[in-house]
This record gives C-alpha cells, sequence and structure tokens, in this order.
C-alpha cells in the first residue's frame, strides 16, 4: 500500500515541480495568440475551456495502453512500477508537453512538419510515413480491444461489434472537434477517473487481496518475470502509455488547435501524461496484487490482458460496478481510436496541402484509412500489438529528439529533451537488434553495445543538423 501510495505522490510532485521547471525552459508567452484563435475554422481550431481540453486530451492519449501495457508489465514485478514513475516524469510528459507546445508554436501542425523543421527534410518525410502507420496501428489496436470486451460482456459475435465502432469512428473523425469530441469525451474523461479511484479503493478495503503482497524494495530493481524474459530492453518497449509513448506526440497537436492560452500548456500536456501515468500505476498493481504476485497474474493472464481487466473489475466490484469499470476500460480505447484516425486524417492534409474545412475533402482522405483499417484488425492482435510498440516508442525517441533540436536552436537547456532521447533511441535500437520475432535475435551484451554505438552517432548527427557551434551547444547546457 505505501509503495503505491508513494509512487502517486512522486507523480504529482512531478507535475508541481519538474512541470514547472519544464514551463521555465519553454518560455511560455501568456500575451501570445493560440492556433485556436488565429486558424479558427469551426471544424479542428475551436478553442476550448482549459478544464475540457483537458479531459479530452487523457482521453485521447490513454487508451489501452496504460492498462494492457502496465498489466503485461507487470509480469517483470515491481521494477514496472518503477519505470512507470520515472519514465513518466522525466520523459513521458516532457515528450507530450513539447509535442504540444511546439505544434501551438507552429500554427497547430503535426509532427511530421515539426519534425522537418527541427531535424530536417529527410526526418519530416520519415515521421510523414512512420506516423500514419503508426496510427493505424493504433486505430486498429484500439477497434479489437473494445470489440472483444463487449463480445465477452454481451455474447453477441465480435465481428458485429467492429463494425459498430468502426461507423462510429468514421463519423467522429469527419465531425467538427467541438460537436462529438468537445461535448461528450469531458464526461467520459471523468469516468474514467471515478473508474481508476473505485478499482483502487475495492482493492485497498478488500479482505481477500492485498496491495502489492509480499513486496519488499528489493524487487524494484529486480526481474521477477516467471517466463524468464529479459527486463532489458522488454520492458520499456512493453509499457510505453503510462511512462513515454510516440502515439501522444500525435494527438497533443489535436487539442494544441484548441488551447487558449499558452499557460495552459503545462496542465494539459504534461498534466494529461501524469494523469495517465497513475492510471497505468493502478493497473500494474491490481495486476500484482489481485493475483497474489507475478506467478498467479502469469496463469490469470493466459496470455490476454484483456482477462485480467475483466476478472480483476469483476471480482473487486461485483457485476456491476465490474460491468462499469469494463465499460470505462472499453471506453478508453474506443476515445484514444477515433482520435488516431483522426490525427492520421490531418497529417496526410498538410502532407497534400488539402484543406479541411469541407466535408467532401476530409472524407476523401478519411476512407482510405479506414479501409486500410478493416484489413488490418483480420490480423492476430498480438502480432498487431508488438509492431505497435516498437512504433510507438520509435515515434517517442524521434519527437524528443525534435524537441532537443528545438532547444538546442533557441540556445535553451536542451538536455531535459537529449536525455530521454538518448536512452529511448538506445531502447528501441537494443530491441530491434535482440528480437527474435521483430528484429535479428542478436544476444543482449551486442545488441546493447551495437544500440549505443548508434545512438552516439545518431546524436552527432542531430547536433551538426543545428547551425550553431558545439561551443554554443555546450554553454547552452550548463
Amino acid at each position: 500500500m505505501a509503495y503505491l501510495l508513494l509512487a502517486i505522490a512522486l507523480l504529482i510532485a512531478g507535475y508541481f515541480f519538474y512541470g514547472a521547471f519544464v514551463e521555465k525552459v519553454f518560455g511560455i508567452n501568456k500575451k501570445r495568440s493560440t492556433p485556436a484563435t488565429t486558424h479558427c475554422d469551426g471544424v479542428d481550431f475551436v478553442s476550448m475551456s482549459k478544464g475540457r481540453v483537458y479531459l479530452i486530451q487523457l482521453l485521447n492519449i490513454a487508451g489501452v495502453g496504460p492498462i494492457f501495457g502496465p498489466i503485461l508489465g507487470a509480469l517483470y514485478g515491481p521494477a514496472a512500477l518503477l519505470w512507470i514513475v520515472i519514465g513518466c516524469i522525466f520523459a513521458g510528459a516532457v515528450h507530450d508537453y513539447f509535442s504540444g507546445m511546439l505544434s501551438v508554436r507552429n500554427e497547430g501542425q503535426s509532427i511530421p512538419n515539426l519534425a522537418g523543421k527541427y531535424l530536417g527534410r529527410s526526418s519530416k518525410h520519415f515521421m510523414n510515413v512512420f506516423a500514419v502507420i503508426l496510427l493505424l496501428l493504433v486505430g486498429v489496436v484500439f477497434i479489437s480491444a473494445p470489440a472483444g470486451l463487449l463480445a465477452r460482456l454481451t455474447g453477441v459475435d465480435v465481428a458485429i461489434f467492429l463494425g459498430i465502432i468502426f461507423v462510429y469512428y468514421l463519423i467522429a473523425t469527419l465531425l467538427p472537434v467541438d460537436k462529438l469530441i468537445g461535448r461528450f469525451y469531458p464526461f467520459f474523461g471523468a469516468l474514467l477517473v471515478f473508474m481508476s479511484v473505485g478499482l483502487t479503493l475495492a482493492l485497498i478495503f478488500s479482505s481477500e487481496h492485498s496491495v502489492l503482497p509480499g513486496v519488499e524494495a528489493a524487487d524494484f530493481l529486480t526481474n521477477l518475470n516467471p517466463n524468464d524474459m529479459p527486463l532489458w530492453p522488454a520492458l520499456f518497449i512493453t509499457i510505453a502509455c503510462g511512462a513515454v509513448s510516440g502515439f501522444h506526440a500525435t494527438q497533443s497537436p489535436l487539442m494544441a488547435r484548441c488551447i487558449d492560452n499558452e499557460e495552459n500548456g503545462r496542465f494539459v500536456f504534461y498534466g494529461a501524461m501524469i494523469g495517465e501515468g497513475v492510471i497505468a500505476l493502478i493497473w500494474c498493481t491490481l495486476a500484482l496484487s489481485f493475483f497474489g504476485g507475478v506467478e498467479g497474474l502469469n496463469e490469470g493472464m493466459a496470455g490476454n490482458p484483456a482477462n485480467v481487466v475483466y476478472e480483476a473489475s469483476t471480482g473487486l466490484l461485483g457485476a456491476v460496478g465490474g460491468f462499469l469499470a469494463i465499460l470505462g476500460v472499453i471506453v478508453l480505447p474506443i476515445t484514444s481510436g477515433d482520435t488516431a484516425f483522426r490525427s492520421a486524417r490531418l497529417i496526410l492534409s498538410e502532407f497534400f496541402n488539402l484543406s479541411q474545412k469541407h466535408f467532401s475533402k476530409r472524407l476523401v482522405l478519411a476512407l482510405p484509412l479506414f479501409a486500410i483499417g478493416a484489413v488490418l484488425t483480420q490480423v492476430d492482435f498480438g502480432i498487431i500489438w508488438r509492431y505497435f510498440g516498437v512504433a510507438n516508442q520509435t515515434t517517442a525517441a524521434l519527437m524528443l529528439w525534435t524537441a532537443s533540436a528545438y532547444l538546442m536552436r533557441e540556445n535553451k537547456f536542451h538536455w531535459i529533451c537529449t536525455i530521454p532521447a538518448i536512452f529511448m533511441t538506445v531502447v528501441v535500437i537494443a530491441f530491434l537488434f535482440s528480437s527474435k520475432s521483430l528484429g535479428f535475435g542478436l544476444p543482449i551484451d551486442i545488441s546493447t553495445v551495437s544500440s549505443v554505438l548508434i545512438t552516439m552517432l545518431w546524436t552527432f548527427f542531430v547536433k551538426s543538423r543545428i547551425n550553431i557551434s558545439p561551443t554554443d551547444i555546450v554553454k547552452s547546457s550548463v
């Protein structure tokens, strides 16, 4: 119990102290006009209140990632909790803040254009392709998961729910942001918060289940995976949402088009990520506690984290409460999946320079995306999830490098982005080199050394893209 409360307290402290420091390094301008007012079009650029934008941002970024990822990561033991806290404060929230605020400073542009501006044209082209692929994978993951849970709850064929969710996604993608997303998502965001709090309280006061039973301080640095899976670098790929997630870089520009003052950026972008970190902590703790440890979790999960969601929710809250909790888990991916397709549409519109004010032009870009998504739903969920994890963290690393390059150009303290960018780059490359299913299957020591060397070369390349001398870079970092 004490470990969970301490972890949550650290996340909250991170928002108030490190978040304030990050905001100071960026340098907000309260008097500067935002894209919501300068580019208001009644479709994607619409001014909203700070509270509404926060809840929408939280729902946009919090799909099944901060639930399924931490449940899978819990198989490694309490080390997963440690990564969520450290990753969220120093990497994930920083990543989300800069992906949002750089978009605010650049007329609401998406990540490919930001990468092109600060890292060069080749980075822009790479990110255009990579971001759309990631968003399609996200959309498919966030269709399959809720459809499967709905089918289990009702006994109705999963294909029917796939079709219903697809139709909803298309409508939400095409409608102006304030007509559906802006009206209902704040309510769903509140439901998400109450669901997380309810499950936590039920666990605390449960007579059958203890919070993190038998966990000692040394366990936070120990790999307890019952399947002998290596903690490095797999844990940092498995737990993305809740720690650091590149998908968020595609979502933050959506709300960057809706905030009406730069001073709201820390609450909306940094704060929403801290909120997702709390959700991730809760589900990681539930997974370890409800089943009595990693051995019980591995057996109860049976290869599918949805089983943990179902058993923990109904076991702690009963049939009615469990149904409402599962409903919250269903809402999460649905409200992220539609904005994933919406983001993909906007990225394509920027690439083709196609105005989205008219419905017909939005439809032209949306239909091909949904056709590809429909085909991908036929691929095994486990395969899609693995590719999503790698694509997600690769995007996160590139966004952090983009933010680092911006700070270098502005002669500001770039290490707040450079250090997590270096770490995530090493993680992704080491995973690809060592993974037998997605990469080359090399020994972990060779993979790690190679990833460090490649990351060093990439770091020098990024610095070479900045039109300042190495001396100036060092000075800006002191």
